[in-house]
């Protein structure tokens, strides 16, 4: 049986040890960008380090850490080589922690056989933690969160589209059909951010247009185990370690189906 509280130990350990010191307190040498736009520091190398070593005393498995994966793509096979895989991503939304946002989190996901079978998002400055396991729920805090269907009518919706990775057409669409819903944001720009206001009720529906496996497999665990649903825009299911693109997320299958009728075309 899995040991999920031994998880959250390691996430919280980590976050105290690595994330937390740093916070606001980052150096200029502490910060470096790894790709046009995408920014590392010395939280995200040594909590993915902490955090992976300890993860394989509670499954012996390879770890796909996004740091780690930075540097090395080819550790990504895994995900389809191997029957079982963590993933780490040590500092969700680098760019909130570096600015001293308070909008990161610390999450790990477990992988079975390509499908995700447990999940964990730590948000450490609210010390709160969102877990979930296949077919046993989403759970905050201990306490199991159910996500209620949205409104029926659009002008009610209330959603995030991130489109800094959409090409020109997308955000025109994004863009023509923004007026039809409540509101449409640009996301927190933190998946750790953004799934829990989903599946807690925070927004209706979210749009991604990328899907890296360490962003993603733990929130979309968590929507569709508190009752939301996380699908291709094709309706094809999401799986860690496929080379698709795009996720839209909603409360549920008839605001799943408006959105990508509204959004998507």
């Amino acid at each position: 049986m899995l040991d999920v509280d031994a998880v959250t130990e390691i996430l919280r350990e980590a976050a105290e040890a690595a994330v937390l010191p740093r916070f606001r307190s980052l150096s200029e040498g502490e910060v470096e960008e790894k790709a046009p736009g995408e920014l590392v520091t010395v939280a995200d190398r040594e909590a993915e380090e902490l955090i992976s070593a300890r993860l394989r005393g509670v499954v012996a498995a390879p770890v796909v850490g996004e740091e780690a994966a930075s540097d090395d793509p080819g550790l990504l096979r895994a995900l389809r080589t191997e029957p079982v895989v963590w993933l780490v991503d040590p500092v969700d939304g680098t760019r909130n922690f570096v600015r001293g946002d308070t909008g990161f989190a610390v999450m790990a996901a477990l992988v079975r056989r390509g499908e995700t079978v447990a999940a964990w998002i730590l948000r450490p400055t609210e010390d709160r933690v969102y877990v979930a396991e296949r077919g046993s729920g989403t759970w905050r805090d201990g306490v199991r969160v159910h996500r209620a269907p949205a409104p029926t009518d659009p002008a009610r919706l209330r959603g995030s589209v991130l489109t800094r990775f959409l090409d020109p057409a997308g955000r025109h669409r994004a863009a023509e059909a923004a007026p039809r819903f409540a509101s449409v944001g640009p996301g927190a720009h933190c998946a750790g951010v953004d799934y829990p206001l989903l599946f807690e009720g925070g927004q209706d529906f979210v749009l991604f247009h990328r899907t890296l496996p360490w962003d993603h497999a733990p929130g979309t665990l968590m929507v569709t185990e508190a009752g939301g649903v996380c699908l291709r825009p094709d309706g094809g299911e999401y799986r860690p370690g496929d080379d698709a693109v795009g996720l839209l997320n909603a409360s549920d299958g008839e605001c799943w189906k408006t959105v990508r009728s509204l959004l998507l075309g």
